[in-house]
């Protein structure tokens, strides 16, 4: 029986907004997602397997169907409109893909693959939104205008507006406020505040215990020790960890058809977790992330931990079936350059990836130019349908260890292949003794002499077989050291050489232009590798990413921090600060937070302690009326917007709550033994571990979801995620209420509340107190009195035993407190 405390169930799913299909019309002006979503994922097939039958290009455009441009797709061809909007099945282009109608089948050739197929679908749903104009021909990009545009402007320290605060954020939001006739709220009860300062910096609840402290602190400085006291926490790093992770699409899985383990990841998201407990600057936080391998080491420790940051390298997505003979390297290096952009410079450079980026100015020589950093570094390989296998995992070891095994190695290789070579040998002189016997004149002796030569033959042909395959055993042998995911100097599989890359024509790897100096983007600067250089360059590349005159990378990143303060940045496009991103809110309070990033040696806690100290954070989120009507969005930060806590911090606080959440540190998932592994595109791998760690330890996959955090809106690990959506959903309620996880973390709060005091009032005040922070009001102690005693009444009539009836009706009551808006969201 699972009866609930309505009215708090009522007032949850009263938020809740059922979706329903509609139709959608063409979209005239596409949004800045919709735009990358056509130039990343449409405008590429488009090119590749339509362009040379139905655009300008083509001698004769076939079928008066041309899809150059944004009108001639919506005007169709001689078979009538090519796209119902918001209806692939009705749509000709996708039946045409899919190869279903016999006479319909585009390109006739070769089908697509599916996820090209399903990207097509995927924008005919969205109602087919094209950027293109019709114009002809390319524009070429004026660099010296482009850098005019606000976010690559040199960043200069803005002098700070005079409005008494006595914090530089405030004066800046104060000055906002006065123009537009808007005034600041009050501040937010010390209840209020330390709640949403321990959730902001550490993903948890605070204690009853933390709360009374600081309710009884009356010192000016109470506040500002509160916050140092949870950046010194090491749940600091564990929840701003995540954030990170989210941005960098961390995942335990490889994210190919088959989605290899990979074991050895987890060493990464902890090197993320570690470095921001303590403090790495983040220059170097950047620098150590795409060349640690490179970077001088003061002791071995040292050197290993660096080579485990360039797990963000390594973490990149891996593509292919079953249908590859040979891996598709071009599409990890592809990921990675995109990831690079969002992450460090707010920028869509994929877009760049078959031509000069339509709106940013970012050209396809400069896309290519970065490519040969990374095609120019080795990658492991964690495993694919077709080669079951570990490839080029880096061993943690000692190097003089690695350096003495490599020796080793190479000398048993070198014998083996020796004695291949001498099997071969003797096969070629039985060979031409068997050639030789063709000749005797005596049939019978001729015939022995055959016979005998072909046995020789088949039997040195087999030996020559064992002694390859011995070859190649001991070639895929692991190593004997502990391995980590991370990258190296030198070739990945596939590449010819290390060095510059060439332009793909078109997007196509198989169609090459001419070759690209590595080098950096033309409106960042162009620094340029020197033409003698024999390694990646990733360490150039890193140190021209964090320069304190990149005029990026100390914005885009203090905007993130801003973001995860406040809800959302002064720049809401946190991974766009190109033309079709919005421009910020607040441009000089930008400018202002990224030069005091840097001047402060670029220190996360200390840009914390500013924003968090600031009489902006510490305000309320009371509503006005009069300012709602001038800013109803809240741009202005003329109140705290209230948010719904994300999914990592709702159930890290029903574990809390329930006294079950393991607090120490993650380590390596329970993978099945890589000598089991078998997995393919049709049987991938899977899998949820259950634990009650912290959820950024919670193994994470790209083919599969975890189930409470897709439902919670958690982070999408195919893509960087610089922003978490927040749905509403009857779902949501309904886990809440009824499923196990919930229900055992139910079962242990009603036994720890029942355990901590001794009547239900007592109990009542203790829950409210863990849950929300507060005492309950003595409306809300009657209220749940008399729900114990409606629900006791209930189980008793059903036949439940008298000694169960306290323990059941509290379950019942924790259950109901779960679902209270309360519980979830924070002012």
């Amino acid at each position: 029986m699972r009866t609930q405390f309505l009215w708090l169930a009522l007032s949850f799913l009263a938020f809740a907004s059922p979706a329903r299909g509609e139709d959608k019309p063409p979209l005239a002006k596409p949004s800045p997602e919709h735009v990358e979503f056509f130039e990343k994922k449409i405008r590429p097939v488009l090119i590749k397997h339509c362009y040379s039958c139905h655009s300008a290009e083509a001698k004769k455009v076939k079928g008066d169907l041309r899809l150059d441009t944004r009108e001639a797709v919506l005007k169709g061809g001689s078979s009538g409109p090519l796209i119902v909007s918001g209806d692939p099945a009705k749509s000709l282009l996708i039946q045409a893909v899919r190869h279903a109608d016999p006479s319909l089948k585009m390109p006739p050739d070769v089908k697509l693959k599916s996820e090209e197929i399903a990207d097509l679908e995927a924008w005919v749903k969205m109602g087919a939104p094209d950027p293109r104009d019709g114009g002809s021909g390319a524009k070429k990009i004026d660099f010296e205008k482009a850098k005019e545009f606000w976010s690559f402007r040199p960043v200069v320290r803005p002098e700070v507006p005079k409005s008494g605060a006595t914090n530089p954020i405030d004066n800046f939001i104060q000055a906002k406020l006065d123009a537009k006739g808007l005034k600041p709220s009050p501040p937010a009860d010390k209840r209020a505040l330390i709640r949403r300062a321990t959730f902001d910096l550490t993903g948890l609840p605070p204690t009853p215990e933390e709360i009374e402290a600081f309710l009884k602190d009356g010192s000016p400085e109470a506040f500002a020790k509160v916050v140092d006291r949870l950046l010194a926490s090491p749940a600091y790093g564990e929840r701003w960890g995540r954030h990170w992770l989210d941005v960098v699409r961390y995942a335990d899985t490889a994210g190919d058809n088959s989605d290899y383990p990979i074991p050895q990841i987890f060493r990464y998201r902890n090197w993320v977790i570690e470095a921001f407990n303590r403090d790495l600057p983040y220059d170097e936080f950047v620098r150590q992330q795409l060349a640690g391998d490179l970077l001088p080491s003061k002791n071995e420790a040292d050197r290993q931990t660096k080579l485990i940051a360039t797990g963000y390298l390594a973490n990149t997505k891996r593509f292919g079936s079953y249908e590859d003979e040979r891996y598709p390297w071009y599409l990890t290096y592809e990921d990675q350059i995109d990831n690079l952009g969002r992450t460090f410079l707010g920028l869509t450079i994929n877009c760049a990836r078959c031509h000069d980026h339509k709106f940013d100015p970012i050209s396809q020589h400069d896309y290519y130019a970065l490519y040969g950093f990374f095609s120019s570094t080795r990658y492991p390989r964690p495993g694919i349908e077709l080669d079951k296998v570990q490839r080029d995992f880096v061993p943690l070891a000692p190097q003089e260890d690695i350096a003495a095994f490599e020796k080793e190695r190479a000398q048993k290789m070198a014998e083996f292949d020796a004695k291949v070579k001498a099997v071969v040998a003797e096969k070629t002189a039985a060979e031409k003794a068997l050639a030789g016997a063709e000749k005797i004149q005596d049939e019978q002796e001729r015939k022995a002499r055959i016979a005998e030569g072909n046995k020789k033959v088949d039997a040195l042909k087999q030996k020559i077989k064992a002694a390859q395959q011995e070859l190649e055993n001991y070639a895929k042998k692991p190593l004997p050291f502990e391995t980590v995911y991370a990258v190296a100097e030198g070739k990945t599989e596939g590449k010819k050489k290390v060095g510059n890359a060439c332009v793909q024509i078109k997007g196509d790897p198989e169609r090459l232009g001419p070759e690209v100096p590595r080098r950096f983007p033309t409106v960042l600067g162009e620094q340029t590798l020197p033409a003698a250089t024999k390694n990646s360059g990733r360490l150039e590349l890193a140190n021209w990413v964090v320069d304190a005159k990149n005029p990026l990378t100390a914005r885009v990143m203090v905007n993130r921090v801003w973001q995860y303060h406040f809800g959302k940045g002064i720049v809401r496009t946190a991974s766009n600060f190109g033309v079709l991103g919005q421009p910020p809110t607040h441009p000089e309070l930008l400018d202002y937070l990224a030069a005091r990033f840097v001047e402060e040696k670029w220190s996360m806690k200390s840009m914390h302690r500013l924003i968090m100290l600031s009489r902006t954070y510490q305000q309320s989120s009371r509503d006005d009326e009069t300012s709602a009507k001038i800013d109803v969005a809240n741009d202005y930060l003329w109140r705290f917007d209230k948010r719904r806590l994300d999914a990592e911090s709702i159930r890290d606080s029903l574990l809390a709550a329930a006294g079950n959440l393991d607090r120490s540190p993650g380590g390596a998932h329970p993978f099945p033994a890589m000598s089991t592994w078998n997995f393919t595109q049709h049987h991938p791998f899977k899998a949820v571990y259950e634990t009650n760690k912290r959820s950024v330890y919670v193994m994470a996959q790209r083919f599969q979801r975890h189930p409470f955090f897709a439902l919670f809106d958690g982070a999408d690990t195919n893509a960087s995620t610089d922003r978490r959506l927040t749905s509403t959903t009857p779902l949501q309620a309904l886990y809440l209420m009824n499923d196990p996880f919930v229900h055992a973390q139910a079962k242990k709060f009603a036994e720890r509340v029942c355990d901590e005091s001794r009547n239900d009032t007592a109990r009542i005040e203790r829950a409210y107190t863990l849950l929300f922070g507060r005492a309950p009001t003595a409306d809300e102690i009657t209220a749940a009195t008399d729900y114990l005693t409606k629900v006791r009444d209930k189980l008793k009539a059903s036949g439940t035993p008298a000694g169960k009836l306290p323990a059941k009706a509290w379950e019942s009551l924790a259950r109901a407190l779960f679902l209270s808006n309360e519980f979830v969201y924070l002012d």
